[in-house]
């Protein structure tokens, strides 16, 4: 049989090993603690909604129309839901003195993406939003981008420089100053002159 002392001799010669084993087991812990740490899920601020930018006109309650013509501050104004043609002329700082807004249907409820043209030619009851009447010339003061882009040799990016010149100038008050547009030479204003008018 083994002596009392013998087992106290085993396990004191074993006592290292079980040292060193709880410190491995107490490494181990640890580096499982950290990486664990690091996993954890991460919380990312949000910014709230009222800062964050619409997902559409529509599910915000408002609408946004393009004004051009005969108004103080030409462009895009943003407009709450069932606002009428008034409502978008004020926003655009009114129409000019002399403008005549008799064509225009002020009462009119406005809708996203329309166009209103203030004291240019529009076509009967419009309210300035008709660039054209069916197979007649198109309104340069009116027309949309799609619109004008059914014109001979008239793409997207010419269509776009037309409606910039419209907007930085108030409109075209002839024909002719469609020469005025980037791009459009004399060869192309003899295609396109007979097919617009003001």
């Amino acid at each position: 049989m083994t002596s009392h002392a013998e087992h106290r001799r085993i396990w004191e010669l074993g006592t290292p090993a079980v040292r060193a084993l709880a410190v491995v087991a107490v490494g181990v812990a640890v580096l499982a603690g950290v990486l664990a740490w690091r996993a954890r899920p991460q919380v990312e601020p949000v910014a709230p909604a009222a800062s964050m930018p619409p997902s559409s006109s529509a599910s915000t309650g408002y609408v946004v129309v393009a004004v051009s013509g005969k108004v103080r501050r030409p462009g895009l104004v943003r407009l709450p839901a069932g606002s009428r043609v008034a409502d978008a002329i004020e926003a655009a700082g009114g129409a000019l003195a002399g403008a005549d807004t008799s064509q225009i249907n002020l009462a009119k409820k406005v809708s996203d993406g329309e166009l209103i043209a203030v004291g240019v030619p529009a076509g009967p009851g419009s309210s300035g939003t008709s660039g054209t009447s069916a197979g007649g010339p198109v309104n340069l003061n009116t027309a949309t981008l799609e619109q004008l882009q059914t014109l001979p040799g008239v793409g997207p990016v010419l269509a776009q420089r037309i409606l910039d010149y419209r907007d930085q100038h108030g409109g075209f008050a002839t024909v002719a100053d469609l020469q005025k547009v980037t791009g459009i030479g004399a060869s192309k204003y003899n295609d396109l002159k007979n097919r617009v008018t003001v």
